[in-house]
């Protein structure tokens, strides 16, 4: 969850946007961390939820045991497939190193022209600042071209990211 409130807090607003704006939720399946928060709030709204989860994290018991629809499948890798397949478009929250990892993919699978779908960071309370200036920084040494590096559409304020998303029209 992080040691701030900010970033529950803000997981919630981001729950309460998605039915909002008629929106399913597709992600990890998980009932933990801030996207498990997201997922309570969209289900305590009455809104759709798929969740994609491994046979391994399942038996870890981090499953969300509310979910009408929970895909099982055997590799990290099927699941992000999956996921990806499900989607009209990604946004990371504050994560650990898998969230860092899965937004990374998904904007190098854009890049690459496998999928036309919005990659968006929410940089709630400048979580992702540093990442930020690293991106800049890859940029400025040659190591990634600037139209690239926009491909990653990154915002503070849930409906400002929704809106750059197009997911809000």
């Amino acid at each position: 969850m992080g040691f701030d409130p900010v970033y529950q807090a803000s997981a919630q607003e981001v729950g309460r946007k998605l039915v909002a704006h008629n929106y399913d939720l597709v992600y990890g399946g998980g009932s933990v961390g801030l996207m498990g928060v997201v997922a309570d709030e969209v289900l305590s709204l009455k809104g759709q939820v798929t969740g994609v989860i491994t046979e391994k994290l399942l038996a870890l018991e981090v499953g969300h045991n509310g979910l009408k629809q929970l895909h099982l499948v055997n590799t990290m890798h099927e699941r992000k497939a999956l996921m990806a397949q499900l989607s009209d478009g990604f946004i990371a929250l504050p994560g650990g190193i898998g969230t860092l990892e899965e937004i990374t993919e998904i904007t190098t699978w854009l890049h690459l022209g496998y999928h036309q779908k919005p990659c968006g960071i929410l940089n709630i309370a400048g979580y992702y600042d540093a990442f930020i200036t690293f991106l800049e920084r890859m940029v400025n040494q040659g190591f990634l071209g600037a139209k690239s590096r926009n491909l990653i559409i990154i915002e503070s304020n849930i409906d400002d990211l929704l809106a750059k998303m197009s997911l809000n029209n």
